[in-house]
């Protein structure tokens, strides 16, 4: 652990990001082993774990190129990881900065791990709120996993870094 207002260390960010990539693979492996393509089990009346294949990006985004995609955003998830690694290293300073980059990183690599082992992204959790009717069929919000987990805190994280450092910027 750190000491008292040092920054904590790359090797602490990177730490993280493994973590998520390990929990991600393992989560999705286990789905893998256990559930047969398109099953669901009901777990909730809000929730479902199912298994899913997703060929595109968010939201099945590209899912019905003619393949080039798999590469394209495998390539770009190892892209922003070095991007990433290079802004840790830049702002030790900023723990919530580097925390919300390295939760991005560790969801951008295992998905990347997903899209060149199986050519595609395994998805496995699946909410339904009627109030999401309106825009997904049956109000279920599109299937995802713990690395776009991971991206999403991320995301929200780094918003929440941003804001905080305007605010004291004040």
């Amino acid at each position: 652990m750190a000491a008292r207002g040092r920054a904590p260390g790359l090797g602490l960010w990177l730490a993280l990001a493994l973590a998520v990539v390990l929990l991600d693979q393992l989560a999705k492996t286990l789905v893998v082993g256990w559930f047969q393509y398109g099953e669901v089990h009901p777990v909730f009346s809000h929730f479902n774990l199912v298994r899913v294949h997703n060929r595109g990006a968010a939201f099945s985004f590209l899912a019905g190129a003619s393949g080039w995609q798999r590469w394209f955003f495998a390539a770009l998830g190892l892209a922003a990881s070095g991007f990433i690694v290079w802004m840790l290293r830049k702002h030790p300073e900023q723990k919530l900065f580097c925390f919300s980059i390295s939760m991005i990183m560790g969801g951008a690599i295992g998905n990347v791990v997903d899209r060149l082992l199986h050519g595609f992204v395994v998805d496995f959790l699946q909410f339904r709120f009627a109030f999401l009717a309106p825009l997904f069929p049956g109000g279920y919000f599109p299937a995802f996993n713990l690395a776009d987990s991971a991206i999403t805190l991320g995301a929200i994280t780094l918003v929440l870094d941003e804001l905080l450092r305007v605010r004291r910027g004040r």
